[in-house]
């Protein structure tokens, strides 16, 4: 009962916190462009989403399911294709000079092939991936828990936030990113992955490795990921709101 009340509560406040942002995604341009709408914005957001990290204890996982439940097709989303000559000779070699770089505000900086992170303790989880479009679809997923490569960089006091950098761009050159709190990454369940239902990733699901954090919308789970920094803000990268699509206007606590 008391998990129940506690759904109801979270669902209504999304639909009323929430509705703000909404509306900017929707299109309200003369008030997205106005001088005290985005502070508005930005306020709901932080209430959003700290009322969301208090009713959600920071162990929940996400629901897991079945090889049964596993879609039919998983639709690739976003970009689907780097488009980069240093990227396409890299799948041409199966990515097998591919390195992902670890550093910022941490003690000891590394950079790690993917070959070793596929040396590593692997987790394996069957979650159902919601897109802000509004479909979703389940994926089994195998990749490296983020935490532990975490713990051999050792993150430094200051350090709040992990940027994951990517080898994306979009037409105009701009580079894809995102962000999560450091303390996101321990979760189980986030997972820099590299195989999708049994199979390596392909180009257009975000090979070599893409993020999988179960607990937060599509948008999140960053693809082509080839650099994690450990920062104290955002200031800075990008347009400083802690990823690409959050630049555009998209909440960057994305929780579900």
């Amino acid at each position: 009962m008391k998990h129940e009340r506690a759904m109801k509560r979270r669902g209504f406040l999304k639909g009323t916190v929430g509705a703000a942002s909404l509306m900017a995604l929707a299109g309200c341009d003369n008030l997205t462009q106005s001088t005290w709408f985005p502070g508005i914005l930005n306020k709901a957001e932080k209430l959003t989403e700290r009322v969301q990290r208090a009713v959600t204890p920071a162990n929940a996982m996400a629901k897991e399911y079945g090889e049964a439940d596993i879609s039919a097709l998983f639709p690739a989303n976003g970009n689907t294709d780097p488009g980069t000559q240093d990227y396409h000779e890299m799948a041409r070699s199966n990515f097998s000079g591919w390195d992902v770089t670890i550093d910022g505000l941490v003690t000891t900086p590394m950079m790690v092939s993917l070959a070793a992170i596929k040396e590593m303790p692997a987790r394996t989880q069957i979650t159902r991936h919601d897109c802000v479009e509004g479909w979703s679809a389940i994926g089994k997923w195998t990749g490296v828990p983020l935490g532990d490569l975490l713990r051999k960089v050792q993150p430094l006091p200051n350090a709040k936030y992990a940027v994951f950098h990517c080898a994306d761009v979009d037409d105009e050159g701009i580079s894809y990113y995102e962000s999560m709190a450091v303390a996101d990454c321990y979760h189980p369940q986030t997972i820099l992955a590299y195989e999708l239902n049994g199979q390596p990733l392909d180009v257009p699901h975000g090979a070599p490795l893409r993020l999988r954090f179960e607990r937060q919308l599509g948008y999140k789970q960053a693809k082509y990921v080839e650099r994690v920094e450990l920062v104290e803000s955002f200031e800075g990268i990008g347009g400083g709101k802690g990823g690409y699509w959050e630049d555009q206007g998209y909440e960057w606590y994305a929780g579900i």
